[in-house]
């Protein structure tokens, strides 16, 4: 059984949010069978976002909903995920028996950071599959700041002005 792991806020849940969830289970479609952990910021994290954040139920309940569609379209059973609260930047990454992390490049660093934690404690490390960014119609990353700003909508769409 594959285990993946990631993590994010997923606030204004957007096509770059969707592309590396959608690797996440990939990764289970090609091994045949596994779970993916998804680490979701707590309030108290999401709080030092330099906008304002949904409450952690209601990002919850949207993240839900969007993989439960994919799921149906990936063919892939309903109880392949967990989410759980994530509290500090690595979570159990660093602890616990994970085989892949999906990141963005933005948050790659990140997870050579916990590889370097789990290779202290003598744990394997975790392979990372970088997830390039999904691009607006202006060819800059998409982003829930972005969307805040009012530059662009979910799927990458420029406001017209």
């Amino acid at each position: 059984m594959v285990r993946v792991v990631l993590g994010g806020t997923f606030e204004s849940l957007h096509a770059g949010h969707s592309k590396l969830i959608k690797e996440a289970f990939g990764i289970l479609k090609e091994a045949g069978f596994g779970i993916v952990h998804i680490g979701l910021t707590s309030d108290e994290m999401a709080a030092k976002k330099n906008h304002a954040v949904s409450d952690y139920d209601a990002r919850q309940k949207t993240l839900n909903e969007f993989i439960s569609e994919l799921l149906k379209e990936m063919n892939l059973p309903l109880d392949s995920y967990f989410i759980f609260r994530l509290d500090d930047p690595f979570g159990p990454a660093v602890s616990e028996n994970y085989d892949y992390i999906v990141v963005s490049p933005e948050t790659q660093a990140g997870a050579e950071k916990i590889n370097e934690i789990r290779r202290h404690a003598g744990l394997p490390e975790l392979k990372i599959r970088v997830v390039d960014f999904a691009l607006a119609e202006d060819t800059l990353p998409i982003s829930t700041t972005r969307i805040h700003s009012g530059e662009i909508d979910q799927k990458g769409r420029l406001f017209k002005n």
